[in-house]
Formats: C-alpha cells, sequence, structure tokens
C-alpha cells in the first residue's frame, strides 16, 4: 500500500462524537463547563475508520460473521468431496452397430436428452421376426376356424354313416337288405373316420404351430421391450435406435467416434451427476473413543482462498466400516444435507465435528485478529454505517487454530474485517488517545473505569 492511501485512511477515520458520560454531575462541572465554553471546541476521539467502497475495494476488505460455536471441543479433520457410487452411469450399446452422437462431452443433459443413435442391421431384423410373427399369428385364426368346420363336417358325417349302418343292420335281421350296401357302407364310414383323425391331427399341428409362433413373437417382443428400455427410447422415423438420458447428469467420457461400429455390449458413454458426492476424512484411531456415528458435522473450505469462511456445509457423521491399520486412521463419511457452490469432487476442504461436552460461545476467524504491538486488535463493521468499521482490543478466549472466542465487545451475527485487517491495523495503530479507553460502540471516555 502506498503512502497516500494511509495518509487518507489515517486522516479519514476519526470524525467528530460527542462523549454521553452517564455519571452523575460532581462539584466543580459548572465551571469546567463554563471555561470549556469560552474555548473552541475540540473532536472528540474516536476509533471508527471510514471505509467507503472504494477503500474496501483498494484494500481487497472482507468480512466475516460472528458465530456460536464450540471452539474448544472441536475437532477438525481435513479432507476432501468423492463421488457417490450412484454418481456415474454408463450407457452400453444393446445392439451391435454404426454409432452417431448427439451429446458433447461435458454437455449438461436433462431427463430424456437424446444421447446417441444405433444404426443396427440385428434391430432391423428384429422388427421384421416381430412383423412376420404378427402376420402368421394374426393368418392362424382363419386356417384354425377352417379346420373346425371341416372337422365337425366330418363328425357329422360320421354319425350319419353309423345311423346308416344300424338301419341295414336291422333290415338284414329282418331278413332282407343287400350285403354289398353293407360293405360299401362300412367302406365309407371306416374311410370318413380315417379323414377325421386326419383333419384332427392337422388341427393338433396347426395349435402347436401357433402357440409356437406366438411364443416366438412374445420372445421378440420381449426383446425389442429389453433394447427399448434399455435406451430410454423409440426408434426415430429412419429405424435407427434412439438412446435417451435416464436423469439428468454431465457428459463425462465418450468412448467411441462419431459414426464408429460398435459391438453389442460396449460402453458408449458416462452420464455424471457431480451433485451426488460426500465428504472423506481421515482422523486418528485414537479418538474413536471420541467419535460416534450421527454426529453433527461441517465442511469448511480451505484457509487462504477466495472462498468465504461461512460458506460451509452441514451434515451427520458416519464412520467408516473398515479402518486403516498401517495408517492408524479411521475413515469419516459426510453426506452434505445441501451443496454450497464449491462442492465437488476432489476439492479439499476440513470436517469439523462437534465433540461431546462442546460448549459454544462467540467466535470470530483467527485470520480476523491482528497484532499492534502487544495489543490483539479486530476490526467490527458499524452496524449504524456500513462504510465505517470500529476498531477494537480483542478480548480473546480459547483458540482452535481457525477460530477464536471473543469474550465481549462483539454479538452474533456482527461483521469482523478478515481481509485487508493488517492494512486497516497500519493505519489506525497509535492513533488511540492517552488516558482514556474506547468502548465497543467506538465513543471514547476519559480515564481508566
Amino acid at each position: 500500500m502506498n503512502r497516500t492511501l494511509f495518509t487518507l485512511l489515517v486522516a479519514a477515520s476519526f470524525i467528530v462524537l460527542a462523549c454521553n458520560r452517564a455519571d452523575a454531575p460532581k462539584v466543580g462541572d459548572a465551571a469546567k463547563s463554563a471555561a470549556t465554553s469560552a474555548t473552541p471546541t475540540q473532536p472528540a476521539p474516536t476509533n471508527r475508520i471510514d471505509i467507503p467502497a472504494v477503500v474496501r475495494q483498494n484494500l481487497a476488505i472482507t468480512f466475516a460473521k460472528v458465530e456460536s460455536r464450540a471452539v474448544a471441543e472441536t475437532l477438525r479433520v481435513p479432507g476432501q468431496f468423492e463421488l457417490l457410487p450412484t454418481a456415474r452411469r454408463e450407457y452400453r450399446a444393446p445392439l451391435g452397430g454404426r454409432v452417431e452422437l448427439r451429446a458433447a462431452q461435458y454437455a449438461m443433459l436433462s431427463r430424456g436428452d437424446v444421447l446417441y443413435e444405433i444404426d443396427s442391421i440385428e434391430w432391423r431384423d428384429l422388427e421384421e421376426r416381430i412383423a412376420s410373427g404378427e402376420a402368421k399369428v394374426a393368418s392362424m385364426g382363419p386356417i384354425r376356424e377352417a379346420h373346425r368346420v371341416h372337422e365337425a363336417s366330418l363328425t357329422r358325417k360320421v354319425e350319419l354313416w353309423k345311423e346308416r349302418l344300424l338301419q341295414l343292420d336291422e333290415i338284414r335281421n329282418a331278413g332282407g337288405g343287400n350285403a354289398t350296401q353293407t360293405t360299401d357302407a362300412r367302406a365309407t364310414l371306416v374311410e370318413t373316420e380315417a379323414e377325421l383323425a386326419d383333419v384332427m391331427e392337422k388341427d393338433a399341428a396347426l395349435d402347436a404351430e401357433q402357440k409356437l409362433a406366438e411364443s416366438e413373437l412374445r420372445a421378440a417382443r420381449a426383446r425389442r421391450a429389453s433394447v427399448l428400455r434399455a435406451t430410454g427410447g423409440e426408434p426415430n422415423t429412419d429405424g435407427m435406435i434412439v438412446v435417451r438420458a435416464a436423469d439428468a447428469g454431465l457428459v463425462e467420457t465418450i468412448a467411441v467416434t462419431n459414426g464408429g461400429l460398435v459391438e453389442a455390449g460396449a460402453p458408449v458413454l458416462v452420464v455424471l451427476q457431480p451433485e451426488k458426492v460426500r465428504f472423506r476424512a481421515h482422523a486418528l484411531q485414537s479418538d474413536l473413543g471420541r467419535l460416534r456415528d450421527g454426529l453433527a458435522a461441517r465442511i469448511v473450505p480451505p484457509v487462504g482462498g477466495t472462498i468465504a469462511l461461512d460458506d460451509s456445509m452441514t451434515g451427520t457423521l458416519e464412520l467408516a466400516p473398515a479402518a486403516d491399520a498401517d495408517a492408524r486412521t479411521i475413515g469419516l463419511l459426510v453426506t452434505p444435507a445441501s451443496l454450497a457452490r464449491w462442492a465437488r469432487a476432489g476439492v479439499a476442504g476440513y470436517l469439523e465435528l462437534v465433540l461431546a461436552g462442546g460448549r459454544e460461545e462467540l467466535a470470530i476467524p483467527s485470520s480476523a485478529v491482528v497484532r499492534d504491538g502487544t495489543v490483539s486488535v479486530i476490526f467490527r463493521r458499524d452496524p449504524a454505517n456500513a462504510d465505517k468499521v470500529i476498531r477494537l482490543e480483542a478480548d480473546l478466549g480459547v483458540s482452535d487454530g481457525r477460530w477464536v472466542e471473543l469474550r465481549s465487545g462483539v454479538k452474533l451475527g456482527d461483521e469482523i474485517v478478515v481481509g485487508g485487517n493488517y492494512q486497516l491495523m497500519l493505519a489506525s495503530s497509535g492513533s488511540a488517545p492517552k488516558g482514556g479507553h474506547f468502548h465497543s460502540d467506538g465513543t471514547f471516555h476519559e480515564g481508566e473505569d
């Protein structure tokens, strides 16, 4: 920072404020007041610093809110996000053929979007078998009906010839009749019964043929339905298989070239759902006595990056079923209830666990505290004016290296400077008057009480 900017900050930081002391009037106050009125009014000391938008931008000033945290009983371990086993969905060729890609790599897809099409000879053969099977089954009905009519006619003919034989037998028993007629009638009956047996046999063969045709048709239709379920779509007007996305996601990898030939079952592409992630960290096995399933967990970004420290996620702890005997660690798994923008597979962070017995206190990030000589200083944003901050001596408590307790001077939700606070300390260092003290609201009182 140049000298001109520091001068601007120092000159603009001290404004006129009246000191409204709440103590009762003392003897001689009137005389002091009269003497004061005879002299020019002096600006009251203040520990407020102007930080208009241009200053906040130039100094890269950022803020963090005062939170309620169990600093003393917080276990923090490093880890990273990883994809859930269900985050990837692989799409394979249901039938062999030529592939036409319809989705680009890393493209975001909605459910039902076209991924690729397959021009398959096997698919066309399947469609032909279905059409042929449907025609054959449809034609079996009239054929079977004709055979049933023929069978009924022959059955009636057999019955008539049996009646004729009975009549001839009665005539012969009565002493009349002709043996030749009886012989011819019996021969005709036998011939008719043989023809009826042939028709019945043919009908049984037709019945078996119909059942076989229906079975083959059902199998072909089932095969077609299986292919369509695997593709999530219907064939287009050109007879090509259209494969659609079963879920929304991102095209992660493409395993074939556009227009290439693939075999049935060959991988074509993989769709990834990047939001299906969990956080995995590793704790020492010596901490197992303090850990259990169901502990409240918080996932926080690493320090020093561009991600806000309060941009965290919450979840429930799940201990890994097996530990690492060589490293003497155990895995800690947390699936966030809702995802922050920075949560994605491979991104590192920290897992914070509040252990049993933790007592919550007001806390701020440790990076918000700077040293001015022997004094720890913080800068609280003025609740009455967002373009000002108030320099306060930090009344610190326990620290875990990332967060530190504040015993006084702030309340829940106050904004504290975490970025640019060192520059603010340099600009305000040595500006506090002697023989008095500042309150947390920025007012100055003379004396040490």
